[in-house]
């Protein structure tokens, strides 16, 4: 199978392997001549972030690099960025890597042209209709790792260190206007990040497909999208060479990403203060916490697991899907518990009132407040599973 093409849902998507040659041509399709590549640090140190320099500059634009950034990025990155953009005298940014560089590159491009703080515009505040849209830089998104999907998001997310919450940053703006998704550039993962990384694209999908309210099109999204990690991440983690399931990957990805427009839910509302707190992965975190948070939501979501499971290739509705969840974290390599993952219990309750207010627990299927947010860090970190 070839596994290449060109799509425009929800964003102009040019997908297939050797496609980081057209980096120039998106560039000057979102019309940067002086672009600024954020990513990561021990990505930048990578010869795919020289080979893509060269080709920019062998194309006659002006390409700065920028690497300053935590693997979870803060206020204070973006700020870093900023003012890289400003002393460059940029004019649009390249956000290449994983989630971190991702998120870490919309928001600088958001927030160069702004004159609020960055904190003004996080999701639940609604403060993006003060933002100044034509002020905002123009993005092209090169995701090297297959989970948060990023690339084609509207937001940002970022910890506040003075809090150490995470904040959801939003404007409708903030969607790349290119991306390149190459899954050759996914090659080198190493597994327990590959392992990660498709956790996560499974969790967007999962959680979009049991948020409530009715949005065919994203439940259909994330059911393909699920099927996909399904078939590929046990392939991709065994063998990280095998461009197939690498691309399935790096598709479900963006999949995931476009279904969870419909809501998320309690496994991000826990693992968004957890991964802020104690600064961990977040598609492991996501990947850990999920059997808990399905066993939590199991009366509201049950009437939805036969088609889901149906539609996965396994027989028994919720009991079914459980099973396999668990046996792919297994296979995977994905910690059984919170403790076992190196959370400790010292800060549940924190963690249980920052879920609280994480504006994904609003579309959980079932209230998910400080108690129950609570509850389910409990039967996490212990490993209690009905």
């Amino acid at each position: 199978m070839t596994w290449n093409g060109n799509w425009s849902f929800p964003t102009p998507i040019r997908f297939g392997p050797g496609r980081i040659r057209e980096l120039p041509a998106a560039c000057r399709r979102a019309a940067m001549k002086r672009p600024l590549l954020v990513t990561d640090p021990g990505l930048a140190e990578l010869p795919m972030i020289a080979a893509a320099l060269d080709n920019l500059r062998e194309a006659g634009l002006e390409a700065g690099l920028f690497s300053d950034m935590k693997p979870n990025p803060t206020g204070d990155n973006v700020s870093a960025g900023i003012a890289a953009y400003r002393s460059g005298n940029h004019d649009g940014v390249i956000a290449f890597g994983g989630g971190s560089a991702l998120d870490c590159g919309k928001a600088i491009a958001f927030m160069q042209g702004q004159s609020g703080e960055l904190w003004d515009y996080q999701d639940q505040s609604g403060g993006w209709r003060h933002a100044d849209s034509a002020a905002m830089a123009p993005v092209v998104a090169v995701p090297t790792t297959a989970g948060t999907g990023a690339e084609v998001g509207r937001a940002a997310v970022i910890v506040r260190a003075q809090s150490h919450e995470k904040v959801i940053i939003f404007h409708p703006a903030m969607m790349p206007a290119v991306v390149i998704a190459d899954p050759e550039l996914t090659l080198g993962l190493p597994p327990v990040l590959t392992a990660g990384a498709g956790m996560d694209a499974l969790a967007h999908s999962l959680e979009a497909w049991c948020a409530p309210g009715f949005h065919p099109y994203c439940d259909g999204i994330a059911l393909e999208g699920m099927r996909l990690v399904k078939q590929a991440l046990p392939r991709a983690f065994a063998d990280g060479a095998d461009i197939g399931a690498r691309a399935q990957l790096l598709a479900a990805a963006s999949m995931g990403a476009t279904a969870f427009q419909k809501g998320l839910g309690a496994i991000h509302a826990l693992s968004h203060p957890i991964g802020a707190l104690y600064d961990c992965h977040h598609g492991m975190t996501n990947a850990v916490v999920m059997p808990y948070v399905l066993a939590f939501n199991r009366p509201a979501i049950e009437d939805k697991m036969p088609r889901l499971a149906a539609y996965l290739g396994l027989s028994g509705g919720f009991d079914a899907l459980m099973d396999w969840l668990l046996a792919l974290r297994a296979e995977v390599g994905v910690p059984h518990t919170l403790a076992e993952f190196g959370v400790d219990d010292a800060r549940a309750d924190s963690i249980a009132a920052m879920a609280e207010a994480d504006s994904t627990a609003s579309t959980n299927p079932r209230r998910f407040g400080a108690a129950e947010a609570r509850q389910v860090f409990a039967a996490a970190h212990a490993g209690d599973l009905p």
